[in-house]
């Protein structure tokens, strides 16, 4: 007899278990919705052991086709918010007088504003000056902001621009509205953007030239001003036109640089001017710009620049800040994909030429930014000044603005050697204008040395550097200029950090700022050059205390000048003789 389970003791038999088990197995078979749902990796499934309805995740967001995740810290910030969006921010910042947090001091970078402490408590603004050219007009409000609102002065640097210090949060949005006021802008001077556009500084006025490559200059900056998607790069680019003439824009430091070049009859292209394109310069990385294969004619150029940094935008690492600039991306690639890449953005067939097939590059002036030389315009001249690694206090500014208008056509150019040049002097004027710029407390002679001395900002306004680079500099070369005759051009270039804004590598000396035993010092490297003189220096002392290098320098330089041959520059001396003979020259203790 069937045992029955005990009243309301709520279990079932095994003859209910069974029943119930067919009676739902039937349903399901007649009428249950089947299962559907998804495994892991986003797949359908019928089975409910192998899938969820709510299994899969959404697909990670890509940015510039690199996962977020995946993105280094900068990139995370931009992506984030548009550093080109921040109005509102400037303004609650200037309002409240405060510094930025950490993203937003590199966000403010995109403005052309540098929060720059602790070396200084206070904001740098970086203009942007396409092709080194400025009004009178323009110097004198530059002035005229620098005595109001920030240190009294302005830095020439080495990318023919300016740089004014010391404003405090509550002053930058009335610069950033006096910049445009002037006709200039800073946007997009710092961070991961287009730095400022050079060219030969004496482009249009030199007898020597080529083409004239200010227009080319002007005309791909105010392409990117009016870009959106040119900004927020994967790392800083510098792009430099030179006209083929007698100063050079040293464009083979550049990420892309273009030479204005002669093809002659009998070519496979029309006789005339074109542009050579060179690739990759990143001196502080060891690199010069090399010839990518190309030539292009000048009405080509600025299309050109654009579609190549669009191609690095798009596909530039965005990981890893160390191998961001296009160094490494063509490293990657190599050439022929990278030139391939850019063509599919443009309208026109690129065409290939080897750079044999071209006349050689004219002779390049090392002196000709300092001092009076005639233009290609009769009867005119263009004066070169003297400005000591760059520094020019307002009250010059002042001056040099009313020399120009007076004397010249109102018109100053600025030069990737921190000084800067007053063209269109009338012959008849030269004595009157060179005496209101000795009256000015300026000159345009100079020491062999100090004439091509530049210098980055150094410790006193950059948190990088080791150094006080622009006092050493000017120490240094003022030494030699004073104890040694020297007739052939020396250029002296001292950085005070690895980031290498000087271009020590490129110097016939150049320094490279550390510390030796908790002291100022220096690396000290010799024979660079970029150019008809290109190659990088090599090193002679690997640390020195900044108050040793002084009689060391005076050694080095006492051999040069009693064994050099008839006419051999510093330079030719350095490379002609093995690096130990240079170092017997100025024997030193080295100090890690």
């Amino acid at each position: 007899m069937e045992t029955l389970a005990p009243p309301n003791s709520g279990a079932f038999t095994a003859e209910q278990k069974e029943y119930l088990l067919g009676f739902f197995a039937g349903a399901m078979q007649r009428g249950a919705t089947p299962f559907v749902g998804l495994t892991a990796n986003g797949l359908f499934a019928n089975d409910p052991a192998s899938g969820a309805a709510n299994q899969a995740e959404a697909a990670e967001e890509i940015y510039f086709g690199t996962p977020v995740s995946e993105l280094c810290m900068e990139e995370r910030w931009k992506h984030e918010q548009n550093p080109l969006d921040i109005w509102d921010k400037l303004l609650a910042h200037a309002a409240e007088n405060r510094a930025p947090a950490p993203e937003d001091i590199f966000r403010f970078k995109f403005h052309g504003l540098f929060y720059v402490a602790p070396a200084q408590d206070s904001f740098m603004l970086r203009l942007r000056v396409p092709g080194g050219i400025l009004t009178a007009q323009q110097m004198r409000g530059l002035a005229r902001m620098a005595e109001d609102w920030g240190s009294g002065r302005t830095d020439i640097t080495t990318r023919a621009n300016l740089q004014i210090r010391e404003f405090q949060p509550k002053d930058i949005v009335r610069v950033l509205n006096k910049v445009n006021e002037l006709g200039l802008t800073s946007r997009g001077s710092g961070a991961d953007n287009i730095r400022n556009i050079t060219a030969s500084p004496i482009t249009g006025i030199d007898p020597t030239e080529l083409y004239d490559v200010a227009p080319l200059a002007e005309a791909l900056h105010n392409y990117i001003l009016n870009s959106r998607d040119m900004y927020g790069l994967p790392r800083k680019f510098n792009v430099a036109f030179d006209s083929g003439g007698s100063i050079s824009a040293v464009a083979d430091t550049n990420d892309i640089g273009f030479i204005a070049t002669q093809v002659g009859k009998g070519r496979d292209v029309p006789a005339g001017v074109y542009f050579r394109i060179l690739l990759c310069g990143i001196t502080g990385h060891k690199q010069f710009a090399s010839d990518c294969g190309l030539l292009l004619r000048p009405e080509e150029t600025v299309a050109v620049a654009a579609a190549m940094i669009r191609v690095f935008n798009e596909n530039g690492d965005r990981t890893d800040r160390k191998k961001a600039r296009l160094k490494y991306l063509i490293d990657k690639w190599g050439v022929e994909r990278f030139v391939a890449e850019t063509e599919k953005l443009l309208a026109f067939p690129l065409v290939r030429f080897a750079p044999e097939d071209c006349e050689p590059r004219r002779p390049i002036d090392r002196a000709g930014h300092i001092g009076v030389h005639p233009q290609r315009q009769p009867g005119l001249n263009y004066i070169g000044l003297s400005v000591p690694v760059g520094r020019l206090p307002a009250d010059q500014m002042q001056a040099i603005a009313d020399i120009a208008e007076k004397f010249g056509s109102g018109e100053m150019r600025l030069t990737v050697w921190q000084n800067l040049l007053l063209p269109n002097i009338p012959s008849e004027s030269l004595e009157a204008a060179l005496t209101s710029i000795r009256a000015a407390g300026l000159d345009c002679a100079a020491g062999t040395v100090l004439r091509g001395t530049v210098a980055c900002t150094g410790n006193r306004g950059c948190r990088y550097s080791a150094t006080d680079t622009k006092f050493h500099a000017v120490t240094l070369a003022n030494l030699l200029d004073s104890r040694f005759k020297i007739e052939q051009p020396v250029n002296l270039h001292v950085t005070g950090c690895p980031h290498s804004c000087a271009q020590h590598y490129i110097g016939d000396i150049g320094l490279l700022g550390t510390k030796v035993a908790g002291a100022e010092g220096y690396q000290v490297v010799i024979g660079g050059g970029s150019d008809q003189d290109r190659g990088l220096a090599r090193e002679l002392i690997s640390a020195i205390p900044f108050s040793e290098l002084p009689p060391v320098l005076e050694q080095l330089f006492g051999a040069y000048t009693e064994r050099r041959k008839p006419d051999e520059s510093f330079l030719e001396f350095s490379r002609r003789h093995s690096m130990k003979e240079m170092q017997s020259f100025c024997a030193v203790k080295e100090q890690v």
